[in-house]
């Protein structure tokens, strides 16, 4: 009778074997992935980069127009803030788009903050520390030409790379994108960039600051057209969301091919700018795909060709001037 009171009713089933803590571990999610190297570096858009570089590669030869002797440390100057500013306004678009959810979904580059691979702050730290950079070597080229006024032009840059998709009523969200990108990263870069070295502006300087501004918002076209419908569903209202896909691959066909009409107009004093047509064949490429594309996808490769196009662009006027 004692040994029959111990016999395990039949209902218990089988006792489950492995060991119990492993057991326990089985369903649990897995860590999240935390951002790479390589995800830092998408993040920081480097397709993006030709853009700074242009204007100031414009902006020195057409200083060369004026003083053949080359400012070398200015211009480096000028690279550094330019560099650093694009930089700088790809982590903040990252931190503020992410934060707001537009990120959600998205094709492209790694969101670190969207993507949940950083954390805001630390994405919103590494923008601020861009943004440093770029007013420590604005301060460097201020204390160097004496022109204090521009401490003010920075700030104002600065403020304008923030508020792109920052604060309450970002203009990034209200279609007005590619207008800013216009005044700071062709104008106000190519302009600068030629002030500080000579303290004055020649005529070239304006013909290249529009080429630079038009190419530059180019990209920006490509980059909005690949995220149209994202944008729509999380309420961002760029330009190309209010005029449509249509109009878009219009407006950016314009804005690729018209700074080679500039480049012919100046080839008529200088004759290497005849060699910026060179750059049609990439700009060519990014157009064909704009008006042939079926995956959002292939618009990473027309945004890569148009940035291409604008550094080859840049690189020949500023041949054409020093030459």
């Amino acid at each position: 009778m004692a040994r029959s009171s111990r016999t395990r009713p039949s209902s218990a089933g089988p006792r489950p074997s492995g060991n119990p803590a492993k057991r326990g571990l089985v369903a649990a999610p897995p860590p999240p992935r935390r951002a790479t190297a390589r995800d830092w570096i998408g993040a920081a858009r480097v397709r993006t980069l030709p853009l700074a570089v242009t204007p100031v590669l414009i902006g020195t030869g057409a200083a060369l127009l004026v003083d053949r002797e080359l400012h070398w440390a200015i211009a480096l100057c000028c690279l550094a803030v330019a560099v650093a500013l694009q930089i700088g306004v790809n982590y903040a678009n990252d931190y503020s788009d992410g934060i707001r959810g537009t990120d959600d979904v998205r094709v492209g580059p790694a969101r670190l903050t969207g993507g949940g691979l950083a954390t805001p702050r630390t994405v919103l730290a590494v923008a601020l520390g861009f943004f440093a950079v770029a007013a420590v070597a604005g301060a460097a080229i201020v204390v160097r030409t004496g022109h204090w006024w521009m401490l003010a032009v920075g700030a104002v840059c600065i403020v304008a790379a923030w508020f792109y998709t920052g604060g309450k009523r970002p203009y990034g969200y209200a279609g007005l994108g590619e207008l800013f990108v216009f005044v700071f990263f062709g104008l106000v870069a190519t302009v600068g960039t030629v002030f500080v070295q000579v303290g004055t502006v020649p005529q070239e300087a304006w013909f290249g600051a529009v080429a630079a501004g038009l190419l530059a918002c180019a990209v920006l076209l490509a980059n909005n057209l690949r995220d149209i419908d994202q944008d729509r569903l999380a309420g961002k209202r760029t330009l190309t969301v209010l005029i449509g896909r249509t109009a878009t691959r219009i407006v950016f066909t314009l804005f690729v091919l018209a700074p080679f009409v500039i480049a012919a107009f100046l080839a008529l004093v200088y004759p290497i700018a005849w060699l910026s047509l060179l750059a049609l064949l990439p700009a060519l490429s990014a157009i064909l795909i704009v008006w042939t594309y079926r995956l959002p996808r292939e618009l990473i490769v027309a945004l890569a060709l148009t940035s291409l196009t604008s550094i080859a662009y840049g690189a020949f006027l500023f041949w054409a001037f020093a030459g």
